[in-house]
């Protein structure tokens, strides 16, 4: 069997010469015209050593694999093989349905974490962040991740700004990525949350439709965010109790992991309340439109009230009746104004005697 970076080329025969370049978007061939190119750069391959990240073209001194769609048929196949797991593995980590779980096959172990993305999709009925798994797979030699599409928490891992960062030590590694989601959804949260205050002001002297229907993408958001983080409590507070990473021995692993789980535990605290306090506003506001309506129908009707009666006179003498008074009188229609006037006028002092206007 060819070694595992062959295969993740697709078989390609090791006898003949070849060369991969930089960007590992083209394979070629050396001595044939034939060459083998990808839409995009879907694997990404890195070491560390004497603490610089350096990106690799030889999977084979990796020790950390990142995987981005989209993938072309038959890849995820190959690198599946290649890396010698099981094939759910990978296909699990791009299913954006998948809850926070994890599962062991012989020594590799998949652990899977929801973390938040920016959606794509502005349209106003759809939120504005969603959640999707990031895949953790373990080897015994090296870390693979994979997600469903561009990850801005991995990249921070492929820029090397996150502190103490090392894909040699794969328990921190899996650690600081938990740290990673955890500052992700606390950072998401204080938008959301930003964004709410913003949009409450607005809506003190507007009720247009626009600022609803951004509350109700923050409530989405929202709900996205406190499912996903109590399944990735529940997963840590599990990893925790199996000891699964093996971190009781490690003072120092173990320490981060207890801090990972409290602010684990905060982010969800305030999920939960900034959901509370925008159902209580998004109700609130109703409750005022509603009252506002109340009221502006209230003055419609008074006013209807106020000029029926000028109009009822005036009806009276538009009538074919000879015993009218003033009908004979060269004054009769500033006299029957002046009765409008006066009855109108005191239908307005009669409500606001009462406090109804």
């Amino acid at each position: 069997m060819y070694p595992f970076w062959i295969r993740l080329l697709g078989g390609i025969s090791i006898d003949q010469p070849w060369y991969l370049s930089n960007n590992f978007t083209t394979f070629a061939h050396v001595n044939s015209t034939a060459q083998f190119r990808w839409t995009r750069k879907m694997i990404y391959c890195f070491r560390k050593d004497k603490g610089e990240l350096t990106e690799l073209t030889d999977p084979r001194e990796a020790v950390w694999i990142n995987l981005y769609p989209p993938f072309e048929h038959g890849e995820l196949d190959r690198v599946a093989d290649a890396l010698e797991i099981p094939l759910d593995f990978l296909t699990d980590s791009l299913d954006v349905d998948e809850r926070s779980r994890y599962e062991k096959d012989e020594d590799t172990l998949l652990i899977l974490f929801s973390s938040p993305v920016l959606n794509d999709d502005d349209r106003e009925n759809e939120a504005i962040y969603l959640t999707i798994p990031i895949g953790i797979v373990l080897t015994h030699d090296k870390i693979l991740t994979i997600t469903s599409q561009e990850n801005p928490i991995l990249e921070k891992f492929m820029e090397d700004k996150v502190k103490n960062f090392d894909p040699n030590d794969a328990k921190m590694f899996v650690l600081q990525i938990f740290e990673q989601i955890v500052y992700r959804f606390l950072e998401c949260l204080k938008k959301l949350n930003l964004k709410r205050n913003l949009i409450e002001q607005v809506l003190y002297n507007s009720s247009r439709n626009e600022e609803l229907q951004q509350l109700l993408r923050i409530e989405k958001s929202l709900v996205y965010f406190v499912n996903s983080l109590n399944a990735n409590e529940l997963l840590k507070l599990k990893l925790k109790r199996t000891d699964l990473l093996k971190l009781n021995d490690l003072e120092s692993h173990a320490d981060l992991f207890e801090d990972i789980i409290i602010d684990n535990g905060q982010a969800l605290g305030m999920s939960n309340v900034y959901t509370n306090i925008l159902s209580g506003t998004m109700e609130a506001y109703a409750s005022i439109v509603s009252n506002n309506m109340n009221i502006f129908i209230h003055r419609l009707t008074l006013i209807t009230i106020i000029l029926m009666v000028p109009t009822l006179v005036a009806s009276f003498y538009g009538m074919n009746l000879s015993y009218l008074p003033f009908q004979d009188s060269k004054w009769a229609f500033p006299i029957i104004i002046i009765i409008s006037l006066i009855l109108g006028y005191g239908l307005i002092w009669f409500f606001r005697s009462r406090q109804r206007i």
